[in-house]
């Protein structure tokens, strides 16, 4: 299909096929299930390894660990950054630009870590 309408031509028959792709799925679903679900008793209960739930069921989480997750994901994601530089770097034209550039990144990098390591966060206790 070319031409103006070509793609969105195209794009119909992708949303026409996944229309009918969702809607043949639960028809079937509908079709092949049992009429009368069976509910055991105990169907509903919580389950821990095969053992009977023992104390409540809200436990408090330590704060702490939110915490290491955040600033992990926080580093990986900026540390993917340096990639793509890396590759810039070595291209004509983005020599002085480009190291002025990643220090300012990294500057702001040392400062999240050293803020961390001031306030203690990283302290395991």
């Amino acid at each position: 299909m070319t031409g103006y309408l070509g793609s969105y031509a195209t794009l119909g028959l992708l949303l026409l096929a996944s229309v009918l792709f969702f809607v043949t799925a639960f028809s079937a679903n509908r079709v092949l299930r049992p009429t009368r679900p069976a509910d055991p008793p105990g169907k509903r209960a919580s389950y821990e390894c095969g053992l009977d739930p023992v104390g409540a069921d809200w436990a408090q989480m330590q704060i702490r660990y939110y915490v290491y997750a955040y600033l992990y994901v926080l580093f990986a994601v900026e540390a993917v950054f340096l990639f793509p530089w890396a590759v810039v770097f070595d291209r004509p034209g983005f020599g002085l630009v480009t190291v002025v550039e990643m220090a300012v990144f990294v500057a702001v990098l040392a400062l999240g870590i050293l803020y961390a390591w001031r306030r203690n966060i990283l302290r395991w206790t």
